[in-house]
């Protein structure tokens, strides 16, 4: 018989991953708070819908949660109607949301008392690399926990790591989203830069791309954040949650983290313009208002100087 496992959160990651899960073979129960989404993928993949988190809990060695919030992920587990109060002793739940380290410390807590394991397993890849099963996990937690998880976790990841106690996952994730930040703002500055000063923008990410200044980010939203498109990929939202949690965590412990400051802060201004749900590339389009407004005012000046 396929090993029974649960999913909880059919969002755009939660989805396609629950689809792996069961395209491997294993009997999947879903639970969507809008029901009408599970509904849809146990249309495609098959397994089961249930009504509640613990319904979806209730016979499987692995749960999974890929949510919004912390409040949401603790809702999910924790509340009345929660998977770990319906989970069996020696199942094992894996949040791959990306939370706040204080909240994964809460949950591992919490199921020790329960017998459970627990892993925060925060991904990095985006919407395709769940689609294509390519995703990067990594784990905090027990480490005979993780060695349990690691084969579930590899029929939608192609790398898993595991990092350290629980909290420990979440905390690379702040990594993660310090990096990308940087890299994200670097490359809209770059190429406004470009088309400012009359170069061939497209022409001039071919030559760097092949050298020093190549990155994911380049290659793979240099040409949508040229043509000014945004609707899709990881939102403004999601990412500013994000770097609240590395910016507490930078409080807390002591380590200047100034560009990721600032980066937070523009994508307040994106937010702003009404692109809380665009692409994290969306960083350009505040670049190229900011360019044309202050054109307006040299022109005005100018005219006034005339």
């Amino acid at each position: 018989m396929s090993e029974a496992v649960a999913f909880l959160g059919l969002g755009v990651m939660g989805f396609p991953m629950a689809g792996h899960l069961a395209r491997a073979g294993y009997a999947v129960s879903v639970y969507n708070r809008t029901a009408a989404k599970a509904e849809r993928w146990v249309a495609e993949h098959g397994g089961r819908v249930a009504p509640t988190p613990a319904e979806a809990a209730r016979e499987a060695r692995f749960v999974f949660a890929c949510l919004g919030t912390d409040a949401d992920v603790r809702a999910v587990a924790l509340g009345e109607r929660g998977a770990f109060s319906a989970m069996v002793p020696g199942s094992i739940f894996v949040d791959h949301t990306t939370t706040s380290a204080d909240l994964a410390r809460e949950l591992a807590a919490v199921a020790r008392k329960r017998d459970l394991g627990f892993l925060d397993a925060p991904v990095s890849g985006g919407q395709s690399g769940a689609e294509r099963g390519a995703l990067t996990v990594m784990a905090g937690g027990n480490v005979d926990t993780f060695e349990s998880a690691r084969p579930v976790l590899a029929t939608y990841a192609h790398f898993v790591r595991h990092l350290g106690p629980a909290g420990n996952g979440q905390l690379a994730k702040m990594v993660n989203q310090i990096c990308i930040a940087g890299l994200v703002e670097a490359l809209a500055e770059g190429l406004d830069f470009a088309k400012a000063v009359g170069l061939d923008a497209r022409a001039v990410v071919e030559v760097i791309s092949k050298g020093a200044a190549g990155s994911w980010q380049m290659e793979n939203r240099a040409a949508t954040m040229l043509d000014g498109r945004f609707d899709f990929g990881f939102a403004v939202d999601w990412m500013r949650k994000d770097l609240g949690f590395a910016l507490h965590e930078a409080r807390r412990a002591g380590p200047s983290l100034p560009v990721t400051a600032l980066v937070d802060q523009l994508y307040a201004e994106v937010q702003a313009m009404g692109g809380g749900r665009w692409d994290t590339s969306s960083l350009i389009s505040r670049l190229a208002r900011t360019r044309v407004v202050g054109d307006a005012g040299r022109q005005d000046a100018a005219r006034a100087r005339t």
